[in-house]
């Protein structure tokens, strides 16, 4: 059996968003000729709070036409005889063995866990900021708990277990984890790792407001950048479910084990990356410098869409908060 690969084309469906990959299946010399299609749709009770992304319902059809005649193959169409839609999920396998795009190869991770999620006001509890190699084994890692000088909400304690009695006992004064983790994301940059933060807005923009409270001179330019986040966003658009970093994880076949703990969530974050790199390698071919810029400008077209949605059916006056990888200051 020979299989012809047939590019991804959209779909209108009504008021939905779709869109379909095809491949045509011959059998034999030209007996039959069966056609499969994938569809996944936007289904808006699929949207996931967390992210606020809407997710995807996915089918398949297979067509099977009758076999093709000698007019067939002169010209004429063969008739469509059946159809049958297989409702379920489709699941692409896992690429282990495909080469990593370059910039995949050495990374620098990092992540915080923090009192709270406005960025503009909530205080860093620990953080951590690990080497990866292209095999994803960590080279060196740093990691900072901090006693950020207000009480940690119950809400926080029970995402990340750090309470504040054990931050005030056990913590370093946050101006000087402050200015560590800048350093030590500083250093990396400079010796030419790509920087993996999964939601990099969130943390990139927690830590400059961390820093200016501080008066520690912040991350004035953050490049390279790589947030598994955005990029699985416009690699998969169409998946069904959530993506959070536990989801991605799951997802491209990533141990996390414990979820929340700064060291763990950034070491899996780079991992993830990696595994996205080597199913997508083609796509993502591209140097740092390069996918960076790509990201920004897929962000970006990622709020148009979520802004849309919301507009369209829950809030005409929404508004998606707009910046990557670090929201500008108000």
């Amino acid at each position: 059996m020979s299989i012809i690969e047939v590019p991804l084309f959209e779909m209108p469906a009504d008021d939905e968003l779709a869109t379909a990959s095809a491949g045509v299946a011959v059998a034999g010399a030209v007996d039959e000729i069966v056609v499969v299609v994938e569809v996944a749709l936007f289904d808006e009770s699929d949207i996931d709070d967390a992210d606020e992304t809407p997710r995807a319902h996915t089918s398949t059809a297979a067509v099977a036409t009758a076999a093709p005649d000698r007019e067939a193959r002169s010209g004429a169409s063969a008739e469509p005889v059946a159809v049958a839609v297989l409702d379920h999920e489709v699941e692409r396998p896992m690429v282990l063995d495909a080469p990593m795009p370059a910039w995949a190869e050495r990374l620098a991770v990092f992540d915080l866990e923090t009192t709270g999620i406005d960025v503009e006001t909530s205080r860093i509890v620990t953080a951590n900021v690990s080497l990866l190699d292209a095999d994803g084994v960590i080279e060196h890692r740093s990691d900072w708990l901090a006693d950020p000088g207000v009480d940690i909400p119950e809400q926080a304690t029970a995402v990340h277990g750090v309470t504040t009695a054990r931050a005030q006992a056990e913590g370093r004064p946050a101006r000087e984890v402050v200015a560590e983790i800048v350093a030590s994301l500083r250093e990396a940059l400079a010796d030419g790792y790509a920087l993996v933060v999964y939601n990099a807005p969130y943390d990139f923009t927690l830590l400059d407001r961390e820093a200016r409270r501080h008066d520690v001179a912040p991350l004035e330019t953050v490049s390279p950048v790589i947030d598994p986040l955005v990029i699985d966003k416009q690699v998969d658009r169409y998946r069904k479910g959530k993506r959070t970093l536990t989801a991605a994880s799951d997802y491209y076949g990533v141990s996390l084990t414990d979820a929340h703990d700064a060291g763990a969530d950034a070491v899996a974050a780079g991992r993830v990356a990696q595994a996205i790199a080597r199913r997508y390698a083609a796509e993502l071919d591209l140097s740092a410098s390069d996918l960076h810029d790509a990201q920004s400008a897929w962000h970006d077209a990622q709020c148009d869409s979520f802004e849309d949605y919301m507009r369209r059916t829950r809030d005409p006056a929404f508004t998606a908060r707009r910046g990557w990888p670090a929201v500008a200051r108000p």
